[in-house]
């Protein structure tokens, strides 16, 4: 069945367990990658869609992609560098999809959160250039989430 709003996207994503949501989070930032300056990021994304990583190479990923966002914080808002700030939204959807369990809030779904960093990610690129691409972020995640779910 298709998802063709926000609403049935969280509800999917939110039925998928948590390796799932990792995975799902990671593709998620995985279409925004482009928009990162990074290697380390890149590198973490890579991991956090791998099925097969381990507990220590997730954790790695994590604070890589940690590290980064909060490096590229400060570069928020400050000026109107759209591509600096898009870089942000990605490093911090990476970390977002790659938020270990204990760090992860009650009731809160790593996927989501990592969509909705994706989606400003997009946001600050399309500031910057003036064709948009022919599919909206949104309908790249629905596609995603759909690959994804077991439904």
């Amino acid at each position: 069945m298709p998802i063709s709003n926000d609403h049935e996207l969280r509800e999917t994503l939110n039925a998928l367990p948590p390796d799932q949501q990792r995975i799902t989070g990671a593709r998620f930032a995985q279409s925004v990658i482009r928009l990162c300056r990074d290697e380390r990021v890149r590198r973490a994304v890579d991991t956090g869609v791998d099925a097969g990583a381990s507990a220590s190479e997730l954790e790695d990923a994590y604070r890589a992609a940690r590290a980064y966002a909060t490096k590229t914080y400060t570069a928020c808002g400050k000026d109107t560098d759209w591509l600096a700030q898009a870089d942000h939204f990605v490093a911090a959807a990476a970390a977002a999809a790659l938020t270990p369990d204990a760090l992860l809030p009650d009731r809160s779904n790593r996927a989501w959160k990592a969509a909705m960093q994706a989606r400003m990610a997009e946001s600050c690129e399309l500031m910057e250039q003036e064709d948009a691409d022919t599919e909206s972020e949104a309908q790249r995640q629905y596609r995603i989430a759909e690959e994804m779910s077991p439904r």
